[in-house]
């Protein structure tokens, strides 16, 4: 079999369930090692004003992101508009929130970009960059800020760094590559002119820096006291366990790698899970501005079903 040959077609058939079904054992497993105190602590703590800062907070986050994805896009020749690149990302970041897998919302998103753009593999593509490019960005503050903050999880830098070099080893190694994959050098060298790059890691930081606030907002929802250079370490991690595609809708990877971080961190694995429940609820809520566009998209639809059939017969009257 080629390198560049696609996965087989069970594998691929069977891929969202593994993810599924992987989610749902860490579910289980959390369950089983700190029972329900976490998850009931986690509700009973939340408050309005802890939403409603969520949702400015995610606001922002969701404007950066679309920066970023409108910069791709244009890179890649499908440009994006404003306003259909925020909403894009609401709806997406709703489904993602919802459904299994973390995914399927950035797939709906490429998918209707790249029929918007009338090329539906650079649709899929910029979806992907984009993805790809804010998590390749958590990673590397991480990494910097594991090695550089005064925290007790400093050791675990390595950790980090090691993680951003198998990254950046892969995409030299898929850059190199020819057939199906052949297009990875070429957007890999589009999106790093500088012009374009610099735009991404600022947007990516913006949209980091903002949801690493979502988390600390949690933290101090809970009661944890902890220094400000830890609460960043900490946030950084659990976005970027956040990101893990092996949940169910959004929860999953998240507690298990909060749970242990505030375990090394000395706060306990306890807290750590209760923390992460409160991030999880509050970034779920944030994502209701995605259902509203979902029900638009729906409305919109409706009405353009209803006045096709009266097309004909104001032709055939005017006839």
């Amino acid at each position: 079999m080629s390198l560049t040959s696609a996965p087989p077609h069970g594998v691929r058939r069977a891929a969202p369930g593994l993810r599924l079904v992987t989610g749902l054992l860490l579910l289980a497993a959390l369950l089983w090692r700190f029972g329900t105190g976490p998850f009931a602590d986690a509700w009973r703590v939340t408050t309005w004003g802890s939403v409603t800062a969520a949702l400015v907070l995610t606001a922002l986050a969701t404007l950066a992101n679309a920066w970023r994805w409108r910069v791709i896009a244009v890179a890649l020749g499908a440009p994006l508009t404003l306003a259909g690149s925020v909403t894009a990302y609401y709806r997406s970041q709703f489904l993602n929130a919802t459904l299994p897998g973390g995914v399927l919302g950035d797939a709906h998103r490429g998918v209707r970009h790249g029929r918007d753009a009338g090329h539906l593999a650079v649709g899929l593509r910029a979806t992907a960059w984009d993805r790809l490019t804010g998590q390749v960005v958590q990673i590397g503050l991480l990494a910097v800020a594991l090695a550089v903050l005064p925290t007790t999880l400093r050791g675990y830098s390595a950790v980090a760094l090691a993680a951003l070099g198998a990254v950046a080893a892969a995409g030299w190694w898929l850059a190199r590559r020819r057939g199906a994959v052949a297009f990875v050098g070429g957007d890999l060298r589009l999106l790093a002119r500088p012009g374009v790059a610099a735009r991404l890691v600022l947007a990516s930081c913006l949209s980091t820096a903002a949801h690493a606030a979502v988390v600390v907002v949690a933290v101090a929802v809970v009661g944890v006291d902890a220094a400000p250079s830890t609460l960043v370490a900490i946030a950084l991690a659990v976005l970027v366990g956040a990101a893990v595609p092996l949940n169910v809708a959004g929860w999953g990877p998240r507690e298990g790698i909060t749970a242990g971080v505030f375990g090394l961190a000395g706060l306990g694995s306890a807290t750590g899970l209760t923390v992460s429940v409160v991030f999880g609820v509050l970034a779920g809520v944030a994502t209701v501005p995605g259902l509203l566009v979902l029900v638009a998209d729906a409305v919109v639809r409706r009405r353009a079903v209803t006045a096709e059939p009266a097309r004909p017969l104001e032709e055939a009257c005017r006839g």
